[in-house]
């Protein structure tokens, strides 16, 4: 385990509470895993032994984290581990290293946070959309004015509903939400080139240009980004926070063997302002600011 995360992350068996299946193999696991939860950021992610006949653990984002000691992933089930991961049942136990890595911080002078997150990069936008609701609730609903945008061609692991939240800037007919990020008083719209009802027809990185060509330059001066899912989409997220000159920053996506810093097999290649360096996804992410990441 690297010394940087030494006595942060927390090796516990975590009860399985519950375990709910969506449409399109995707998973919606909750663990009873109180030292996680307590320490839990929006953007740190488990390790979690998906049956005791696999080694090898797999990294899953931390999508709720619940001071009654509770963790939420969600996962689409892909490859063997997570085939098996799907058939565990609640009141097993489940080994869970966490959590690990470095989260999402948001800046008091940057209010309009908008979230993006595609496919199972979705889990890390709830959990930042309900430590902002949290601050909307201490100070003040007019203190932070976020915005969540979410991307999938596959259902969503959600029933959508019609928005009740007006947002100014989106297109017509792009009217369906996430049902608990309108409970927390978060906006949120979906996108997918799928035709699903109320959708916005197209990737969500276009919706979030829609939505981003509709302020006026004082509004962009308060706007960053917050965006994970695929690495395309990644990309397409910093180009555009670049056209629109505001703040973004990144979750990515890589292959993890240890996921504390000591295989160095999660590498990718950052701009420092020493130099390029090579930076640890696990321990020195998995969240990076988008213009050390992605080339112009």
């Amino acid at each position: 385990m690297s010394n940087s995360t030494r006595g942060t992350i927390f090796l516990e068996e975590a009860r399985i509470l519950q375990h709910t299946a969506y449409d399109a193999n995707q998973l919606i696991l909750r663990l009873e895993a109180p030292k996680c939860a307590a320490h839990a950021e929006p953007g740190t992610f488990v390790h979690l032994t998906c049956d005791p006949a696999i080694p090898m653990r797999r990294p899953l984002s931390i999508m709720r984290a619940h001071e009654a000691g509770w963790i939420e992933v969600l996962y689409k089930v892909v490859g063997a581990g997570l085939q098996a991961l799907a058939a565990r049942k609640a009141g097993e136990s489940i080994s869970t290293l966490g959590p690990i890595g470095r989260p999402f911080v948001l800046h008091e002078d940057k209010p309009r946070a908008l979230l993006i997150g595609g496919g199972v990069g979705i889990p890390p936008m709830v959990f930042l959309a309900d430590r902002i609701a949290n601050r909307m609730r201490a100070r003040g609903a007019t203190a932070w004015q976020p915005l969540v945008l979410m991307g999938s061609e596959i259902p969503f692991p959600f029933r959508a509903r019609p928005s009740r939240i007006v947002v100014p800037g989106m297109p017509d007919g792009t009217i369906a939400s996430m049902p608990l990020l309108e409970e927390w008083g978060v906006a949120s719209r979906l996108a997918t080139r799928s035709d699903f009802p109320g959708c916005f027809d197209g990737f969500v990185t276009q919706l979030a240009d829609r939505w981003l060509q509709s302020l006026p330059p004082a509004a962009l001066l308060e706007v960053e980004i917050f965006a994970c899912g695929p690495t395309p989409m990644l990309e397409a997220t910093a180009h555009l926070a670049r056209r629109h000159g505001v703040a973004c920053q990144v979750s990515l996506e890589e292959f993890m063997a240890c996921a504390v810093g000591g295989c160095a097999g999660c590498t990718v290649a950052v701009r420092t302002p020493e130099g390029p360096a090579m930076k640890r996804v696990c321990v020195d992410g998995p969240v990076f600011d988008a213009y050390s990441v992605f080339a112009e």
